[in-house]
């Protein structure tokens, strides 16, 4: 079992709920990004989702879309990114990191290239959001060899039939995306959440995480209430945003409240 099976079996004997920042690698600029994820584990993170800056990220609001335009501008690549997961090794052998990107620069990296980059620098998974499972066989099967989990999205809209070609080819955990639309676009359903969260699960023997919406400590103690994991991303990039010197106290604070929620929550 690879680290995020390893976390989330933990999290399960604990009775807690996994909290997934996310951040952009090399957003305010590189050199913040190792301390930030140190920060984020430091304050509660149980998995880092580390995103790969994209010149057309299609999932991704706004916020989300300026972060990548600030790394893309430092000249960020992806074998930067991968360098940086190095360097979080050097001090971190435990939390789990999920590389969530798009399908250009692995292609331009070559698939197998990076494959065996990452497994090298200590990313356990991979988010790949052009990849539908449709497409990707060859991609997952070298991630499995490789020990890399691959991470899926699914949505309001998934049939059983993507639900279930989901649960064949993904490991790790399953991304909820509770929204019809893009990061930091409006406010997460719960009520739909809630009675999405069950059918999935009946069909897929896998930790369910749900991002996209979440804004506060709040509703990420509402979302722990029936998922596994909460995926917090835009929120986190506006602190980021708010004070870039000052962005690891910030987003510290922030993914402190948000993980002292989630814990009360579960005391209930």
């Amino acid at each position: 079992m690879g680290r995020i099976g390893t976390r989330f079996s933990e999290l399960a004997k604990l009775g807690r709920k996994a909290l997934i920042p996310y951040i952009t690698c090399g957003d305010p600029e590189p050199g913040m990004t190792v301390p930030l994820m140190h920060a984020l584990v430091a304050n509660g993170a149980d998995l880092i989702e580390l995103g790969v800056p994209f010149s057309d990220p299609m999932a991704d609001g706004p916020t989300i879309q300026r972060a990548s335009e600030r790394a893309l501008a430092r000249g960020v690549s992806l074998r930067d990114v991968l360098d940086l997961v190095r360097q979080f090794r050097d001090r971190d052998e435990i939390t789990p990191v999920v590389l969530m990107g798009y399908a250009n620069p692995i292609e331009a990296m070559g698939v197998e290239s990076f494959v065996q980059a990452a497994k090298a620098s200590g990313v356990d998974g991979v988010l790949v959001v052009d990849y539908p499972p449709e497409e990707c066989t060859d991609f997952v099967e070298l991630s499995r060899k490789a020990g890399l989990d691959n991470i899926f999205l699914l949505a309001p809209t998934s049939t059983p039939e993507r639900i279930d070609a989901v649960g064949r080819l993904g490991s790790g955990y399953l991304y909820y995306v509770s929204l019809r639309g893009v990061t930091g676009a409006g406010h997460i359903d719960l009520d739909e959440v809630s009675t999405r969260i069950p059918l999935i699960r009946a069909r897929v023997q896998r930790p369910v995480g749900v991002g996209f919406g979440i804004r506060d400590a709040s509703g990420a103690a509402r979302v722990a209430r029936v998922a596994d994991a909460v995926v917090i991303g835009s929120r986190i990039i506006e602190e980021i945003e708010r004070d870039p010197g000052a962005a690891c106290d910030n987003v510290g604070r922030f993914v402190a409240s948000v993980r002292a929620a989630m814990d009360a929550e579960g005391e209930r």
